[in-house]
């Protein structure tokens, strides 16, 4: 259990975190940044728009690597400390961004989005964590707020950014500065001073003043290099003297190219110089001890049960299934992984998440609430764009987003609220009254009709639903970290991330497929086209109006499982967030 040791929080600690929230908030914001890219990056990959289907892993990729790597990061945030797992993870970051945005096809930008995965999704258990390092249990509500608004805030900042870069730029160009703010984030939190109030068992700086420069100076060329390597810029590979630097030495293999190989050189001068500095960024020293103690096979296979259950859900059409075609293999190596992960939870020396992480109920129910709330928010997601360009903004992509920001704006506002809200009551009524308010939200928005959109009782509905997802994300955090011990707020942060993505991946599976069954079935209802449009061979007012209500009846339909599902979230917030008589005495004699 928690200790609530932490002393009050310094200013130092403050600027790491709002560093932190910040890569956070970026990092978001890319997840949602493609939606705005996705058609010129198609393009770029050789597909044509009318092949979204083989696009999936350019979205997939980036979640396989944000969710299957989650809890091997979480655990070494845990062994390491928080500000190497940070510095690391904006690291891969900017190189994923890189692969991305020097892609010339579909595979190199499939590896980009999942190393972009890894380091964004580092990202977040390492902060959660680090908030329960530096404030004790009754004062980390308002900081856990900060971090879940920030991190929502991310989900209206990516559209709006990517349109922005787009109106001047093409694509890459949004990349690029991925990898220029992940490498300053870097850097400017290697450079934070010691942090007053942090745990006195994570690793600290050897010695004041900054950190390692020539290290960062080679961090950076060797980027800028990987970057040069990879985009082969017009003007250089065209240049009769320059353009030698692009050219294989060995055959036609570009990875021996004079430009790859001074990429090569420069990553390991960084090695050797993180193995000889006396004030390294990463510390690679310490990185093979880490790596005996952190159980790589527990991670491997937790990973590879991860994996087979997100390309399951993320590779299926909804129109057809609510899974993929070889979900039977899939899900197959899912069990098998996990049962070997099991095993190896029950026989290792030093396993992958501790054994008594998660033996207090507001710590594994933490997680039952998390996938809950994911299946219910992706409802949100993505279905109330979709109802608005059916009905009052018919086929206008901006009329829809604009519609959507009335619930993302309110969600991060809910969350600063019910950070305020724990300091005076209990984590599992605040998160419980957030989801029972989202849950009825979903019940009127079930009730929508066409001309809904144009009354501002829908606005306040949206409104309404995005604060209460907002009011459970603190609440839910919190109540992990105060029912898990120090040592593992990492590894646990990481899992709840997981549980939350795993619901909205299999919710919005489960849900879309919902709603196609009940448009199916109002189609089926149709009249003949010769009754509604007699002397018409086409179509009609008639048969258009009856087509959109067939529409609305999929959204109602998808709405009311988001209602199910919300509820269940505040049920279960409500029965398992809220520890059993007397555990806190046992937690406070541990």
């Amino acid at each position: 259990m928690s200790t609530g040791a932490a002393a009050p929080a310094g200013r130092a600690a403050r600027v790491l975190l709002g560093l932190a929230a910040v890569a956070v908030a970026f990092a978001a914001a890319d997840t949602y940044v493609v939606v705005m890219a996705l058609p010129d990056m198609m393009t770029a990959g050789g597909l044509g728009l009318d092949e979204l289907q083989r696009a999936a892993p350019i979205v997939s990729g980036f979640l396989l690597g944000y969710v299957a790597v989650l809890p091997l990061v979480g655990r070494i945030a845990d062994l390491r400390g928080r500000r190497p797992v940070l510095v690391g993870s904006l690291v891969l970051f900017a190189v994923g961004s890189v692969v991305t945005a020097a892609a010339d096809g579909l595979v190199p930008m499939v590896a980009g989005r999942f190393l972009q995965g890894v380091g964004g999704g580092g990202l977040v258990p390492a902060t959660l964590a680090l908030v329960a390092d530096l404030w004790p249990p009754r004062r980390r509500g308002v900081p856990l707020g900060i971090v879940g608004a920030v991190q929502e805030l991310g989900s209206v900042l990516g559209p709006l950014y990517g349109a922005a870069v787009l109106a001047f730029a093409d694509w890459r160009a949004i990349f690029w500065l991925n990898c220029a703010a992940g490498l300053a984030l870097a850097g400017a939190i290697a450079a934070t001073g010691r942090t007053r109030g942090a745990r006195a068992d994570l690793p600290r700086p050897p010695s004041p003043g900054l950190p390692d420069i020539a290290g960062a100076a080679l961090a950076v060329l060797a980027v800028a290099s990987l970057a040069v390597t990879l985009a082969r810029p017009a003007p250089l590979r065209d240049d009769v003297e320059l353009g030698r630097l692009f050219l294989p030495v060995v055959g036609e293999v570009y990875a021996t190219s004079p430009a790859a190989l001074l990429t090569y050189a420069l990553v390991a001068a960084f090695v050797v110089r993180e193995l000889t500095a006396p004030r390294p960024l990463v510390a690679l020293r310490t990185w093979p001890t880490t790596s005996r103690t952190v159980d790589l096979g527990g991670a491997l296979l937790l990973g590879a049960a991860l994996g087979c259950v997100i390309v399951t859900f993320a590779s299926a059409d909804p129109e057809t299934s609510v899974v993929s075609s070889a979900a039977p293999w899939l899900l197959g190596g899912a069990a098998v992984a996990t049962a070997a992960f099991v095993w190896r939870q029950r026989s290792a020396a030093a396993p992958l998440v501790p054994r008594a992480t998660f033996s207090a109920r507001p710590a594994w129910g933490a997680l039952v609430v998390s996938l809950f709330i994911g299946a219910a928010l992706i409802a949100a997601l993505v279905d109330v764009p979709f109802f608005a360009r059916l009905t009052e903004h018919r086929g206008s992509q901006l009329g829809a987003a604009l519609v959507l920001v009335q619930f993302l704006v309110a969600l991060p506002i809910g969350a600063v609220l019910g950070g305020y809200a724990t300091r005076r009551v209990r984590p599992a009524w605040i998160a419980g009254a957030g989801m029972a308010l989202a849950c009825g939200c979903f019940v009127v928005m079930a009730t929508w009709e066409r001309d809904a959109l144009a009354h501002p009782t829908s606005s306040v509905a949206l409104a309404l639903a995005g604060l209460g997802f907002g009011l459970a994300v603190a609440p839910v955090n919190a109540a992990l970290l105060d029912a898990t011990s120090d040592a593992a707020h990492g590894i646990a942060s990481a899992l709840l991330v997981v549980a939350r993505m795993v619901g909205m991946l299999v919710g919005i599976s489960v849900l879309t497929s919902w709603g196609l069954r009940a448009y199916y079935g109002a189609v089926g209802r149709i009249p003949p086209l010769s009754e509604l449009c007699p002397g018409s061979a086409t179509t009609c007012d008639a048969y258009n109006d009856a087509m959109i209500d067939a529409g609305i009846v999929q959204l109602s339909t998808v709405f009311t499982g988001a209602a199910v599902c919300a509820g269940i979230a505040a049920l279960a917030s409500v029965l398992l967030l809220t520890p059993r008589p007397g555990a806190t005495a046992r937690a406070s004699g541990d």
